[in-house]
């Protein structure tokens, strides 16, 4: 039994002697601030070498993207202006295709914007982001011009239909 005292004994005496070398080290590591607050008196002694300038930072893009442009809203046209009149100021997200004409051989169809008016649209007609290419027995096919710094294709090809898809029922 007088040797478990002792081995219990010879571990309270080594965790005391932990403690106080852990004490002895925080404190010098409060004076030291005080001591590194001293050596910026001593380098404005004369004779004492300046200390160099700090470089200034210049960003180079090089092919990079620019991190102000969103990456949430890739692709969508701004609507910050204000759009003009009629077919024109609509773009190809907006219509919806109501029907279909043959008129002298050619089609003819009837869209829809998204404020309900209905106007009629012919092949070669603009949009805001594209041209209408085509129109068939089906649909019509416009040609949308993809605003997106990131994408290597500038035009896409939208398909609008005459009738729905089944999908959404």
């Amino acid at each position: 039994m007088s040797t478990a005292l002792l081995r219990i004994t010879g571990l309270v005496t080594a965790m005391v002697f932990a403690a106080s070398a852990i004490v002895s080290a925080q404190a010098a590591a409060v004076q030291t601030p005080a001591a590194a607050a001293a050596p910026p008196a001593a380098a404005a002694q004369p004779g004492a070498p300046a200390p160099p300038a700090p470089e200034t930072y210049t960003y180079n893009p090089d092919g990079r993207r620019d991190p102000f442009v969103s990456l949430v809203a890739r692709g969508t046209e701004s609507t910050g202006g204000k759009r003009t009149e009629g077919l024109s100021g609509l773009s190809a997200n907006d219509i919806v295709v109501r029907g279909l004409l043959l008129s002298k051989g050619s089609y003819i169809a009837l869209v829809s914007g998204p404020e309900g008016k209905t106007y009629t649209a012919r092949v070669n007609d603009r949009l805001v982001d594209g041209i209408i290419r085509s129109i068939t027995p089906q649909g019509l096919v416009i040609m949308q011009e993809v605003n997106d710094p990131l994408s290597l294709i500038k035009q896409r090809e939208v398909r609008k239909g005459l009738r729905a898809s089944e999908d959404g029922k």
